[in-house]
C-alpha cells in the first residue's frame, strides 16, 4: 500500500515562508496528480484545495486565496511534491494534507484523490 508521508509544517510568523513536502514511499502507477488541502482547526471545517499539480503534464492549479503566494512543484525522481507557502497569513493556519489521484488530473475536489497522508500542522501567529 502507497504511503504519503508529508514533513515541513511548523510553527511561523504571519509574513515568513515554509516549505511542505510530501514523499510518496513508492512510485504510483498510473499517477496522474499530486496536491495539497488544508483543514482549519474549527468544529465541522472540510477539507479545502489549495493547489494541485498534473503529474504528467505539469500543469498547475491553485486555490484564490493562495495564488501567488504559495508554489506547488514535484521531484519525479524522489516521488515527492513540495508546497512552498510565502507571505504566511494567521488564516492559512490548518493541518495540510497531502493527497495523489490515480483517477484524474486538475481537480479541486478531495474525493478525487485516492491516496492520503497523515498531515502536517501549519500554525501562522500574527
Amino acid at each position: 500500500q502507497v504511503q504519503l508521508v508529508e514533513s515541513g509544517g511548523g510553527l511561523v510568523q504571519a509574513g515568513d515562508s515554509l516549505r511542505l513536502s510530501c514523499a510518496a514511499s513508492e512510485r504510483i502507477f498510473s499517477l496522474d496528480a499530486m496536491g495539497w488541502f488544508s483543514q482549519a482547526p474549527a468544529p465541522g471545517k472540510e477539507r479545502e484545495f489549495v493547489a494541485t499539480l498534473s503529474w504528467r503534464g505539469g500543469s498547475t492549479l491553485y486555490a484564490d486565496s493562495v495564488k501567488g503566494r504559495f508554489t506547488i512543484s514535484r521531484d519525479n525522481a524522489k516521488n515527492t511534491v513540495y508546497l512552498q507557502m510565502s507571505s504566511l497569513k494567521p488564516e492559512d493556519t490548518a493541518v495540510y494534507f497531502c493527497a495523489a489521484s490515480t483517477w484524474t488530473s486538475g481537480s479541486d475536489t478531495s474525493r478525487h484523490y485516492n491516496y492520503w497522508g497523515q498531515g502536517t500542522q501549519v500554525t501562522v501567529s500574527s
